[in-house]
């Protein structure tokens, strides 16, 4: 997922995590023991789904998921990487049973659980949540994987034919490929899915839903919980909203290893600056004594981080990896893109961002805790780039000099600076760069296929612990539409990169029946990248958290991406 607005923060991170990931610093165990009380929760921007299967935020999936929905299988609470993306039993009694070369998989539902009106969550239930995803008209937003996995036949517009649960075209070849025997679900695949579980567990797409609840697009700030807390009132969009007990969540049927539950009533709080939240949490009183928050620190803030103020941080690695992405429409030649990322000064970039604090130096856009990670060969320049080398292989290309660049990125106080430094490499190797910082329309503009262009920002974290979740969906120009005739938007192929050598590595990947045969094609297909530089790699995120004093049980763990855990955390009474 992209890390920046138009879906904010992506999901997971992985199997292999470094000892920094793990080592959330300034926190304590896996979750506090403190029943009771009101946590605060402050977001600056609006959440622009609660509707399960349009919700595509790595914070929103991992607080819906701790709170309201249950799913098959989930990521448990744990700063242990390994078993923090290793899925245990949510909803079914086993993390799902495997067959016919990954193409088919079957999870029975446990004895108990409910929805918060007391009635039984069905293997219907279940069957028609996943039969959503496919009314692409009305459930807008969210992951959309099971549309090129599940074996519905594609109809003349080369989508399924399978509609959606609400014009209910093709509705028998859904049937077929989903089917429920008593409280057991079988899902059928066209092509191996060998980490569905993976994906169960890090998208809420999965997650049961109850026709006689479902409203289309109007439930999409609507909540009908079966988790241990209901939405009191409304949600509202600008504002928030409060959490409190479900009745009828029986914590039997439930695990601590996924939900604590611990709080009384957790309170959203929408609209804030990360300026104004973090000038409450550092001051720290009244209600902020009792608050956390996903919003980052804010580098001008970072010298106030000491004494007890430090004791209540952390500084954790994100799954996020930022970018840079030549448009292949215009820079068409290779030896003048390999100048650019040869000139490319990371170091600067991250300096002016906040430093170490901020941003560690990325050599792949796979974050380095995603299952397969390996540095890619295909990027040799040093982090604070090489001009002199830039400007040999710009004269080799045989392009007149100064060569015109146009840099494109979400423009703000910070980013302006960081640009800044980039383009002083840039031309000190012969370009003449324009920096053209966007504001909230930055998407929307990179997103069409005659953008002008020439080098664009980008972010991404993995959707599950697979590289398949990030060079797949960022540049096989089959799913983007790029090169399609009167197409409007190159999806999340920002570059309009096409490369038929590329795509052939990313059907094999797709085709593997084994994670171990898909990891190695992988790594192939970001070399091949490298080699055609589809993207030139800046940095990883990291996190700068503070919370309030009577917060308990503190922790950062994966399954939340690296955000506040709801599933462990407390308050003092």
């Amino acid at each position: 997922m992209t890390s920046y607005r138009k879906r904010a923060l992506a999901v997971v991170a992985t199997a292999s995590m470094t000892a920094s990931l793990a080592a959330c610093g300034g926190g304590s165990s896996p979750g506090g023991t403190t029943e009771g009380g009101t946590l605060y929760y402050y977001i600056t921007k609006p959440v622009e789904h609660v509707d399960p299967q349009r919700v595509y935020v790595g914070r929103d999936i991992s607080n819906f998921n701790r709170l309201v929905y249950r799913s098959l299988v989930s990521f448990p609470i744990s700063t242990d990487a390994k078993e923090a993306n290793t899925p245990v039993p949510d909803l079914a009694t086993d993390t799902g049973t495997v067959s016919d070369g990954a193409k088919t998989w079957k999870f029975t539902l446990r004895d108990g659980v409910t929805w918060q009106d007391g009635k039984a969550i069905t293997c219907e239930d279940v069957k028609y949540g996943a039969s959503r995803v496919f009314a692409t008209d009305v459930i807008t937003g969210g992951p959309n994987y099971i549309l090129s996995y599940l074996d519905v036949p594609a109809g003349k517009d080369g989508l399924p034919a399978y509609k959606g649960p609400y014009r209910k075209t093709g509705q028998a070849d859904f049937d077929k490929a989903v089917t429920c025997a008593g409280k057991t679900i079988t899902y059928h695949f066209k092509k191996p899915w060998p980490d569905f579980n993976l994906a169960t567990a890090a998208l809420l797409m999965m997650s049961p839903f109850r026709q006689d609840q479902d409203r289309g697009d109007k439930s999409n700030f609507a909540i009908f919980s079966s988790g241990p807390y209901k939405l009191q009132g409304t949600w509202e969009k600008e504002k928030g909203a409060t959490l409190v007990r479900n009745e009828n969540y029986d914590p039997k049927t439930d695990t601590t290893k996924l939900r604590k539950a611990l709080p009384d009533k957790i309170v959203f709080t929408i609209g804030q600056p990360a300026e104004t939240i973090y000038d409450r949490l550092i001051a720290d009183s009244g209600t902020d004594k009792f608050a956390v928050t996903s919003e980052r620190t804010p580098p001008a803030y970072y010298s106030q981080i000491q004494g007890e103020v430090a004791d209540r941080s952390v500084n954790v690695e994100s799954p996020y990896v930022n970018y840079l992405v030549p448009n292949f429409t215009k820079v068409k030649s290779l030896k003048v893109r390999q100048a650019i990322a040869m000139a490319t000064d990371a170091t600067s970039w991250i300096t002016a961002g906040g430093g170490d604090r901020a941003y560690l130096t990325a050599k792949s856009i796979v974050n380095p805790a995603v299952v397969g990670y390996q540095d890619n060969a295909a990027f040799t320049a040093p982090p604070s780039g090489d001009p002199l080398a830039a400007k040999k292989l710009l004269q080799e290309s045989g392009v007149s000099v100064p060569y015109p660049l146009i840099f494109q990125y979400p423009s703000s106080d910070t980013a302006d600076k960081q640009a800044a430094g980039l383009k002083q490499t840039w031309e000190k190797a012969g370009f003449k760069v324009t920096l053209d910082g966007l504001g909230d329309t930055y998407y929307d503009v990179i997103q069409k296929p005659d953008n002008d262009g020439d080098v664009m920002w980008g972010g991404w974290g993995a959707d599950w612990p697979s590289a398949i979740t990030v060079t797949a969906p960022l540049f096989d120009s089959r799913p983007n539409g790029v090169g399609v005739k009167g197409a409007t938007s190159n999806g999340q192929d920002y570059g309009n990169y096409q490369s038929d050598a590329f795509n052939a590595l990313v059907d094999r990947a797709q085709s593997a029946s084994s994670l171990d045969d898909q990891t190695k094609v992988l790594q192939d297909a970001d070399l091949q990248l490298g080699k055609d530089v589809a993207y030139i790699p800046l940095d990883i995120q990291k996190f700068n958290f503070v919370r309030g004093s009577k917060v308990t049980g503190y922790v950062n763990t994966p399954p939340s991406a690296m955000n506040p855990d709801l599933g462990a955390i407390g308050v003092e009474k």
